[in-house]
């Protein structure tokens, strides 16, 4: 005897749950949606997360209603919204498209790069700096990563980078503001040493803080690529535009070398859609990013003063986070007596054991911080 199909009965014996379909679309049920409300997509509450440099006060309420508006219609792979945001970085940076490649966060260009590059030789970089996507690159292939030795006061001695490259370095890598001391290279200096550098090597400058100094389009470098150099501008959008869960970045570099660093990648397949969407929305929306980088920078401050204030020497930030000298404490005993009271910070960084750093978050979070700082100085006998 056939089995008479329906769409009621389908629905009543499908693994949907709690959920319904109205108009094309799943429509969830209370039930699921208590279940739903038992997750953290974030800190937990009580504690204070000032350890990961993310923007609490993004993304902007254009981009989460770009997001809901991309997911509701189905979620489809990547399409025309990839070209549109393409378009929109090329406008500003006086680019083509094909000058630009994007990924899940800079991470993934930033490997990319770094998978190309390692085939070819060394790639070398400062002592102390975000080098994370090329380690991982390490592991997948072959190469070296090769630093120059530190500075007294942490700064990015560019004459010294420039004396180590040698014939089998491939790629001198840059961050600007640096992660983790928070130093900004000078701007004369770093674009004199990368169109010097370029003459024998890759340059790339990974500006995922750029937007939160002073003056974002002065101490870029991407009109360097427009002028013929062989120098590749990393951005991200989960600083200032508040996204760091929704990963999206990009590369900016001539379209050869962008078509050859995207052999490595994985296309649009690693892009997600309601995070393009978002980056659309907001990518231009100044409002929200002047009020994002007000609450940043007043965050900085009130680290930066209490750390004076007790003694503590911070390194000169242009970034969301403050790099502090705790002169003899150990910075892993810091994040632990911190994290005790629910404050996460960082601890040590490579043979840094002295310093610790502190991200800005929701001020609130911060003044924790704050008002926790003599207490746990004078647990630690400081």
């Amino acid at each position: 005897m056939p089995t008479t199909w329906s769409r009621r009965s389908f629905l009543g014996r499908s693994t949907l749950g709690a959920a319904a379909l109205a108009g094309g679309q799943l429509v969830s049920f209370p039930g699921a949606i208590a279940s739903n409300a038992m997750l953290n997509y974030g800190p937990a509450s009580g504690i204070a997360k000032l350890n990961a440099n993310e923007n609490p006060y993004g993304p902007s309420p254009a981009a989460i209603t770009a997001m809901l508006d991309a997911t509701k219609k189905g979620a489809y792979y990547i399409g025309d919204s990839l070209t549109r945001l393409k378009d929109m970085i090329a406008e500003r940076n006086n680019l083509t498209r094909d000058h630009i490649d994007l990924s899940s966060g800079s991470s993934g260009v930033l490997t990319y790069l770094a998978l190309e590059k390692l085939q070819q030789g060394k790639v070398l970089g400062p002592d102390l700096v975000w080098d994370t996507t090329t380690k991982s690159a390490l592991r997948h292939g072959r190469g070296e990563l090769k630093r120059i030795a530190k500075t007294v006061d942490l700064s990015v001695d560019l004459d010294a980078l420039y004396d180590a490259i040698t014939p089998d370095v491939s790629m001198v890598q840059i961050c600007n503001p640096n992660n983790p001391t928070a130093i900004m290279s000078d701007p004369a200096a770093l674009r004199e040493f990368c169109i010097k550098a370029s003459k024998k090597c890759t340059v790339l400058v990974d500006e995922a803080y750029n937007e939160i100094t002073d003056d974002p389009e002065a101490n870029s470098m991407v009109d360097l690529i427009n002028e013929g150099h062989d120098v590749y501008v990393a951005k991200t959008f989960s600083k200032i535009y508040g996204m760091a869960g929704l990963r999206v970045g990009y590369m900016m570099a001539a379209p050869e070398k962008i078509e050859s660093m995207m052999r490595y990648g994985l296309g649009n397949y690693s892009m997600n859609q309601a995070g393009v969407a978002a980056a659309v929305a907001s990518y231009n929306d100044f409002d929200f990013l002047n009020y994002s980088k007000s609450r940043i920078i007043e965050a900085r401050q009130m680290i930066n003063e209490a750390a004076r204030t007790h003694g503590l020497k911070p390194a000169p930030s242009q970034t969301s986070f403050v790099f502090i000298d705790l002169g003899d404490l150990n910075a892993e005993t810091f994040r632990q007596e911190m994290a005790k009271r629910s404050i996460l910070i960082r601890g040590i960084y490579q043979d840094y054991t002295h310093w610790s750093r502190v991200s800005t978050g929701l001020l609130p979070d911060v003044e924790r911080f704050v008002n926790a700082l003599p207490e746990v100085l004078d647990v630690m006998g400081a």
